[in-house]
């Protein structure tokens, strides 16, 4: 090791292929210094990188720097130690400082502790095995107060989503059943009026502005995680493909849009419509952050993450993953504003321009598909969004969709039992039903619902439920109507669903499932699908045992 007799200098050990610790000595006098750097030479586990500087001013310079530890003197000439560790807390570095003084008591321990100091040591007494001893422990401690710090903002950060995630999936549900009622009277007063009819015309504007605030509640649902995804094996290669002209022609002639795609990129397993609003929303948030035109490049590779990536981010699947990262030359991010990035209604832009449910979505459509999001950003640099998806594992499940025979007529004549709680949203769906052909036996409860199905002497060939209803759900409802009435086919809707039984029996094809808002011409098709379906042909196609059981009789 190389001692440097400078105002500053380094210490340094050739020879030693093992990773050094950097460590900043503050100390005045050259004998100490000399003395301190002799007691690091002689550690036997730790190779030490050290800079010498005299005094404070140098020091905070210095600490800007990336150092793993500080030893600082007591006394710096004019200078106290103890007030260069105050200081340096407060400019940032976020490493141990340990205090050298030429006393040990109770006094300097407590004064130690005070100005925000790991340790100290007192010269005289000091061996290299104690110098060492005290760096590492004090190295130790900071990392697992660093990384219990991190984990607690999780789970904070975790805690504040899942609540304004609960309050958005209750507002949507409420919404949707309105919008159901708007959309579906709209559509069907439009169908008795010509095309040249002003009313026509107005009531398209209706229509219009209930398709749009239907899409906010998705976005909602999406970032609550309580839409119902039904996941595909994806190339995320031949998603961005598919997109890229119609994203070219958003963004404007001035952002050049570039594409680094890894070849060969396996499969994941995610909503095809989803996946392609994660990419939109964060290409239009890129195009959004250059004003003044820049450079956006949405790139794919694959990567595994690690135990220690997952330690950093709360949730994620630690394993092989697929990579989107979408990056921009634009402004950059604020810290304070990157904290909270993924807050549904957060916003930067001015009012009116924006619904601050964009990234919200996006982090909330990830999360959902099991991925993980994370942004690094610099101001006046750009920033860059990583999107991690699981890959998957073997080949998809057969869907029920390819099941389902083509659909050639809208109408029927089959029996309906309608379960809904909502007494208007009961009433536009009889409405529709019965629009198209069918006998509709209605029901404001599960309860109702079992006392109607055992008075009714004739068949029932589908149950049409609500999900989230009071006292029973229609998942329950299915459940025990089914073990009386086997030929009974099922088809569930919902302004969103928490239900896990019913969110895997969709994605496996084993539930029949119609997200609202609901319109005449969706039902009807949905309807007529699942009564068309050969049930047995979907249950030997099924992992998961289906809550549908049974076929009607040919």
């Amino acid at each position: 090791m190389n001692a440097l007799g400078s105002a500053d200098g380094e210490l340094a050990t050739p020879g030693r292929n093992v990773p050094s610790t950097r460590l900043l000595l503050v100390e005045d006098d050259e004998e100490d210094f000399l003395l301190t750097g002799k007691l690091l030479r002689e550690s036997e586990r730790t190779l030490f990188a050290v800079t010498w500087v005299r005094n404070c001013g140098s020091a905070l310079v210095e600490l800007k720097a990336a150092y793993d530890v500080c030893l600082v003197d007591y006394h710096l000439g004019a200078d106290s130690g103890l007030e260069l560790i105050e200081r340096a807390i407060v400019q940032g570095f976020g490493g141990p400082i340990i205090l050298l003084t030429g006393r040990g008591d109770h006094d300097v321990d407590v004064q130690a502790m005070k100005a925000g100091a790991a340790d100290y040591l007192v010269k005289g007494e000091i061996t290299a095995q104690l110098m060492e001893r005290v760096i590492r422990h004090a190295i130790e401690r900071k990392d697992a107060e660093i990384a219990l710090s991190r984990s607690e903002a999780q789970l904070r950060q975790a805690q504040k989503m899942e609540a304004i995630g609960g309050l958005a999936a209750g507002v949507a549900h409420d919404f949707n059943n309105l919008m159901t009622i708007v959309l579906s009277y709209s559509e069907l007063l439009a169908e008795g009026l010509s095309d040249q009819d002003p009313m026509r015309r107005d009531l398209t504007q209706i229509t219009e502005a209930g398709t749009r605030a239907a899409g906010l509640t998705r976005q909602l649902l999406a970032f609550s995680r309580q839409q119902v995804l039904e996941p595909k094996a994806l190339d995320l290669n031949d998603v961005f493909a598919n997109m890229e002209k119609m994203l070219r022609r958003l963004i404007g002639e001035d952002v050049a849009l570039a594409s680094q795609a890894a070849p060969a990129l396996r499969r994941i397993q995610a909503d095809p419509s989803q996946v392609e609003q994660v990419i939109m929303n964060l290409v239009l948030n890129a195009r959004d952050a250059m004003p003044h035109g820049g450079k956006i490049t949405v790139e794919t590779s694959e990567v595994t993450l690690d135990e220690s990536h997952g330690s950093q981010h709360i949730g994620v699947v630690v394993g092989p993953h697929v990579l989107l990262a979408v990056s921009d030359t634009g402004i950059g991010i604020e810290p304070d504003t990157l904290a909270r990035i993924f807050e549904p209604f957060f916003t930067t832009k001015e009012v009116g321009k924006g619904t601050g449910l964009g990234l919200a979505t996006v982090f909330g459509i990830v999360r959902q598909s099991g991925g993980s999001i994370d942004v690094e950003s610099e101001l006046g640099k750009g920033t860059t969004f990583k999107v991690y998806f699981p890959i998957a594992e073997g080949l998809p499940s057969p869907r029920a969709e390819s099941l389902v025979s083509q659909v050639s007529s809208l109408h029927g004549s089959e029996t309906i039992l309608l379960v809904e709680d909502e007494e208007r949203v009961r009433t536009v769906t009889r409405a529709i039903l019965s629009k198209f052909g069918y006998t509709v036996l209605d029901a404001q409860s599960g309860g109702d619902a079992l006392l109607l199905c055992e008075d009714h002497p004739g068949g029932i060939d589908l149950l049409l439920t609500d999900v989230v209803m009071p006292r029973m759900n229609g998942r329950q409802l299915a459940e025990r109507l089914l073990r009386v009435r086997p030929e009974m086919k099922l088809l569930l809707m919902s302004g969103y669903t928490n239900d896990t039984v019913v969110r895997h029996g969709v994605l496996d094809g084993a539930i029949a499932f119609i997200q609202k808002p609901i319109t005449p011409q969706a039902l009807a098709r949905k309807v007529r699908e699942v009564l068309d379906v050969d049930h047995s042909a979907v249950r030997a196609a099924s992992a998961t045992p289906a809550v549908v059981v049974g076929s009607r009789p040919s």
